[in-house]
């Protein structure tokens, strides 16, 4: 399938078209870049930030089935609180290590909805050490709605949240997403 049959095809979602104009892209960071995992031959997180509904897990999701149709590559997709859940779980069962293993086997690792649920003390340091298995190994893309400096509310802690930021935008593009939100104007126009 050639490229822009490709995006032709990726960018619908629910029969309404992607709408790119809104994504701020650098001269690098373009939408083939993204589209077909090339910012995962430097190992580069993706930190995508934005307002609700803007088309950050959207965009995140297309680049995952992207990656695991195209180029059969193992990705997973979780909502921040499910993988906390998650660890939390594991860790209260003796399996942490096992799923750490999973995490390590990963080519790309997405991580939504940074920010919407404030982390508890442990699920925080869980996290981190997800973050910290991954760096330099595993690509991270982190949605949020949240700047930099507001992780610290979601981490709880300063410390925590420094290194975890450290980490992730070390090899890095942040791609921000402007407009207001899809499901706000589709509502609209179904009115």
């Amino acid at each position: 399938m050639n490229l822009l049959l490709k995006q032709a095809t990726l960018s619908k979602m629910s029969g309404v078209p992607f709408n790119w104009k809104y994504i701020v892209l650098t001269p690098q960071l373009t939408r083939p870049y993204l589209l077909e995992g090339l910012f995962l031959e430097k190992q580069e997180n993706l930190i995508f930030y934005g307002g609700v509904g803007t088309g950050k897990t959207y965009l995140s999701s297309l680049i995952s089935l992207q990656l695991i149709q195209q180029r059969r590559l193992s990705v997973k997709f979780y909502t921040v609180a499910t993988l906390v859940n998650k660890l939390l779980e594991a860790h209260e069962k003796g399996t942490l290590s096992k799923v750490f293993k999973q995490m390590e086997k990963l080519d790309l690792l997405v991580l939504d909805e940074l920010g919407y649920i404030p982390l508890h003390k442990q699920g925080a340091e869980l996290l981190f050490q997800v973050i910290s298995l991954c760096y330099e190994k595993t690509t991270i893309i982190i949605t949020s709605n949240l700047t930099f400096w507001e992780w610290n509310h979601f981490f709880g802690n300063p410390i925590l949240t420094e290194a975890v930021i450290d980490r992730l935008i070390h090899h890095s593009h942040l791609v921000v997403f402007n407009g207001e939100s899809h499901r706000y104007k589709e509502s609209m126009i179904h009115q």
